[in-house]
């Protein structure tokens, strides 16, 4: 198929790369023409597993190509619109211009056909009653486009296995039958490699397909803010939290997962997902549907503080000029991403509480070098733990998980260390004489 992605963020570049592995003709279409330049030369311009081989080989057979020209995407079957919606400015609602100006590039550029309508293709996370919207958008301008959505449900560090394995396909079709049955045709044809391997598919109407995404999000946040606030409970009566998750998470209804206590939830999805999903409801006049995500999101933020707070009685009762290492800076491992990281806002606020701090991450130094001046990068765990007053494990990258605590001991001032994350051994850390502090998380011979 000949197949146009536009937005060539994480999710588009990752979605279009990956349908050119698919076998079909893609072009991928953004106004950033610096990331442009490095995707059309193969290169990723973010750290994800697997995506720069098949980002290169897919470049230079041919087959996936990258502009910012609008024209060149104008015989494509199949218009993904794959830009980001961030959180508008002061508020919780969604911001939908990127969404919005995607449709109207398609709209202006693609190919007019009496026959064969091609399909603009929603995988953008967005309110519900989006696609609804841009389907009267799209009538009003007069052109016989499909419109389908199909959402994606894309972890960071596992995109591309996501998208070329993914546990389910949902396809959100309109209800006219006709119209339904041409996009699901196409859409079918695009996955072909998926449906033949059985993944599963869900066909829905447009507003089920809308809520999937933000309904899966706001449950595993709920879970998330759930297993912290028995952390909170664990800490006032000497529990250990990663017992009892790992008791309640043997129950089939409950399951393991998500069950790790720590400093909560971050990224560019869960935590702009809910408060949009908030805010929607509200419009809708249902928001006492969705009061208790306030409550998740509370939780979460709350985690982020009490890390500060940890550190604080860690040194003393007094951060200021205290020497704090940060190991981990992005919101979770394996990717470079920083967006709503709660390690980068635990960095800020003991910062702003009168700290030196040094953070090392393995993806993310560069980056936070260009972003944030005002704070010290080391390229090794040693330099940033030389002379510390506290260590914060703070990201569970396998270097920070794995290391020894007698070899750490000689080159800190003070040998105390506060897991944000919960995946450090707190009795080797003991025996190796340093002071442990996890979440949530009492100590026992058990």
């Amino acid at each position: 198929m000949r197949i146009s992605v536009i937005g060539c963020g994480y999710l588009g570049a990752v979605h279009a790369a990956c349908m050119a592995e698919n076998g079909h003709d893609v072009v991928g279409l953004d106004v950033d023409r610096e990331r442009i330049e490095a995707l059309a030369a193969g290169v990723a311009p973010f750290h994800e597993a697997g995506l720069p081989e098949m980002l290169y080989r897919n470049v230079e057979s041919g087959r996936l190509r990258f502009t910012t020209d609008p024209t060149l995407i104008a015989d494509a079957d199949l218009h993904f619109i794959a830009v980001g919606t961030p959180q508008l400015s002061g508020k919780l609602a969604a911001d939908m211009s990127y969404v919005d100006a995607a449709l109207e590039t398609v709209i202006a550029h693609a190919e007019r056909r009496t026959e064969n309508p091609a399909a603009i293709v929603g995988k953008s996370t967005v309110p519900v009653g989006t696609a609804q919207r841009l389907m009267e958008r799209i009538d009003a301008a007069g052109r016989e486009l499909l419109l389908a959505w199909n959402p994606e449900f894309l972890r960071e560090g596992h995109a591309v296995q996501d998208t070329l394995y993914p546990d389910r396909i949902v396809y959100g079709l309109p209800d006219d039958i006709a119209t339904g049955t041409q996009a699901r045709r196409l859409l079918d044809e695009c996955y072909a490699p998926q449906l033949a391997a059985g993944t599963p598919v869900v066909v829905a109407n447009y507003p089920t397909a809308e809520l999937v995404k933000v309904a899966a999000n706001s449950f595993l946040a709920t879970k998330i803010s759930f297993i912290n606030s028995m952390a909170e409970l664990c800490d006032a009566t000497g529990g250990d939290v990663t017992r009892l998750a790992e008791a309640i998470g043997y129950d089939d209804r409950i399951g393991a997962k998500f069950l790790q206590a720590g400093i909560g939830f971050g990224g560019g999805c869960l935590p702009k997902d809910i408060r949009a999903f908030m805010a929607r409801a509200a419009e809708l006049g249902v928001d006492e549907a969705l009061t208790f995500l306030q409550e998740v999101d509370a939780i979460n933020l709350r985690r982020r503080y009490h890390a500060v707070e940890l550190a604080q009685e860690a040194v003393g009762g007094s951060l200021k000029d205290k020497r704090v290492a940060v190991l981990g800076i992005t919101f979770k491992p394996d990717t470079d991403d920083l967006r709503d990281s709660p390690a980068l806002d635990i960095a800020d606020q003991i910062l702003g509480r009168g700290a030196h701090v040094v953070v090392v991450d393995p993806a993310a130094a560069n980056e936070l070098r260009r972003r944030r001046p005002d704070l010290d990068v080391a390229d090794t765990v040693a330099e940033a733990a030389t002379g510390a007053d506290v260590v914060m494990v703070l990201t569970p990258w396998k270097e920070f998980v794995s290391l020894d605590p007698a070899e750490l001991r000689p080159l800190v001032k003070s040998p105390s260390i506060i897991d944000g994350r919960n995946v450090l051994d707190p009795h080797r850390w003991h025996d190796a004489g340093w002071q442990y502090h996890g979440m949530g998380r009492g100590v026992s011979i058990w």
